[in-house]
């Protein structure tokens, strides 16, 4: 596992569910209704973006000219110590609002944490489930995105898909894109319109357990529980994205 490539994943992917988890989520939505603030986040020899707070809504964009609070981090190493827990870095812009990083924003991590990391008891719960599944679907689309693009075995395989876009969907249920440009992969949170490779889970609980690691996509396609239609050496080899993905995400 490589940390800068683990930083990419917690900026994009993990910190990136945010906007759907405030979509989602009632508590969520309510712990950011007044606020109006956007937070940078800066790594040295690694990822930069914005989240932007208002009115119960999240945005994530690129950069971070147009922020309240500054975050700069050294390296990833020192990001992802902060994912972690294990350090609690001083804001370089914004101190006198860091009191929204201390109260909203973690209160928000938290949240999704439950969602992201949830327990057995909890996915009894349907609505819940469905939730937290639609939430794994975005967070894997912006993953694979970020192997794809950044780990050492994960570009191997960027390398071997020809341009196009590929759709993830669950039937009757969420679906989200990977689009592949010259090699360089993005996350789309919106499925594609024409795909060139679609693979479809007969369900959003097959889609959690498959995301879980209960199951494996190989063996659902010879099941029948996996669907998968158009250019399949695309998503040959989004597959072996996936598979390395779950190094990071475990």
């Amino acid at each position: 596992m490589e940390p800068r490539t683990l930083c990419f994943i917690n900026l994009y992917a993990i910190f990136g569910a945010l906007p759907k988890l405030c979509e989602l989520d009632d508590e969520a939505k309510a712990l950011i209704a007044d606020k109006n603030i956007a937070v940078g986040f800066l790594v040295s020899n690694g990822p930069s973006a914005t989240l932007r707070f208002a009115g119960g809504e999240c945005a994530m964009y690129d950069g971070v000219e147009d922020c309240d609070i500054k975050m700069v981090f050294s390296g990833p190493e020192k990001f992802n110590a902060m994912i972690d827990g294990t350090s609690t870095p001083i804001p370089r812009k914004g101190l006198m609002k860091a009191g929204f990083m201390t109260h909203e924003f973690t209160e928000l991590t938290k949240i999704l944490e439950r969602y992201l990391r949830p327990t057995p008891e909890a996915l009894e719960d349907p609505e819940f489930k469905r939730k937290s599944t639609t939430l794994m679907f975005h967070l894997i689309a912006e993953a694979v995105a970020q192997v794809g693009n950044e780990d050492t075995v994960g570009r191997a395989s960027t390398g071997y898909i020809s341009n196009g876009e590929v759709t993830l969907r669950a039937e009757g249920g969420e679906a989200v894109g990977i689009r592949c440009v010259n090699h360089r992969l993005t996350a789309m949170h919106t499925p594609p319109r024409e795909p060139t490779a679609i693979m479809e889970f007969e369900s959003m609980d097959y889609a959690r357990d498959l995301f879980d690691g209960k199951v494996n996509a190989v063996t659902g396609v010879g099941q029948g529980r996996v669907r998968v239609l158009g250019m399949i050496s695309q998503l040959d080899n989004i597959n072996r994205i996936l598979d390395r993905v779950s190094l990071y995400l475990a």
